[in-house]
């Protein structure tokens, strides 16, 4: 028996989905007094609008991709940082 993925046409773009998930989350938040709850609440509703933040960034005509030099570098710099902290 072959599955069958379930598939979704969304209506709004990712970025309208996480904004209104993170005002879901904080009106949620809102209702409830002090505690893990309600911080779980406000995690999630910040995580929303990081992944928003982090969207518009990757999404952005700038972003280029590092290049092989760039990424040499940052491994030595990782190690040597590595080294000195031992």
């Amino acid at each position: 028996m072959i599955k069958r993925r379930n598939r979704t046409k969304h209506t709004k773009t990712f970025e309208e989905r996480l904004t209104e998930e993170a005002a879901r989350f904080k009106e949620a938040a809102a209702q409830l007094p002090p505690g893990p709850q309600r911080e779980l609440y406000l995690r999630r509703a910040r995580q929303a609008e990081t992944a928003s933040h982090i969207n518009n960034w990757l999404a952005s005509p700038g972003l280029q991709p590092p290049t092989v030099l760039e990424n040499m570098q940052v491994g030595r710099r990782a190690k040597r940082d590595q080294g000195a902290s031992d």
